[in-house]
């Protein structure tokens, strides 16, 4: 059974999504965010501010290149789509569904965002972040879900009918 890879900007949902979307499967659930978490014994901020972005991504794109499972919901990190060896990966394992959420919606839900631990260019804003990410998560997905409008358990039906098919 492929995986289902869930991409993604920061606060679209990716994690919570996953977990419900998994057990509605019989599915096995990664974060990889969790994963680089406890790889590096640190929060994503504390690694992006010490490390610094290049270093980040290259940690990210290991912990994603080192995952060997199947039949497995992977929630990922926002910031996936800046290694295009991780995202050929993943996409050779799985089905890549992009969760889409609008501008203004993300704005609202990322009340966190300075220790979040997203990745964000010097003197780079919200709205830049996510003009320069949107291309890359459109080129990536195999699936795109438009999430305007609805709660986790519509999103999980929906994403679990459309693998299905």
């Amino acid at each position: 059974m492929r995986n289902i890879v869930l991409i993604g900007m920061p606060a679209s949902g990716k994690s919570t999504v996953g977990v419900l979307l998994a057990k509605a499967l019989g599915r096995d659930f990664i974060d990889t965010d969790l994963l680089i978490q406890a790889g590096e014994g640190a929060l994503l901020q504390d690694i992006i501010m010490d490390k610094g972005i290049d270093e980040f991504i290259r940690i990210e794109e290991e912990v994603i290149t080192g995952l060997d499972c199947i039949n497995t919901v992977i929630a990922t990190g926002g910031s996936v789509v800046y290694s295009h060896e991780a995202m050929e990966y993943l996409g050779q394992k799985g089905i890549i569904v992009y969760l889409q959420v609008d501008y203004e919606e993300i704005k609202r839900r990322l009340i966190n965002i300075t220790s979040r631990g997203i990745v964000f260019e010097e003197g780079q804003d919200l709205i830049d972040l996510y003009n320069k990410r949107l291309p890359l998560y459109q080129k990536y997905a195999d699936l795109t879900i438009d999430c305007g409008g609805k709660d986790i358990e519509t999103l999980v039906s929906l994403i679990k009918d459309k693998i299905q098919k």
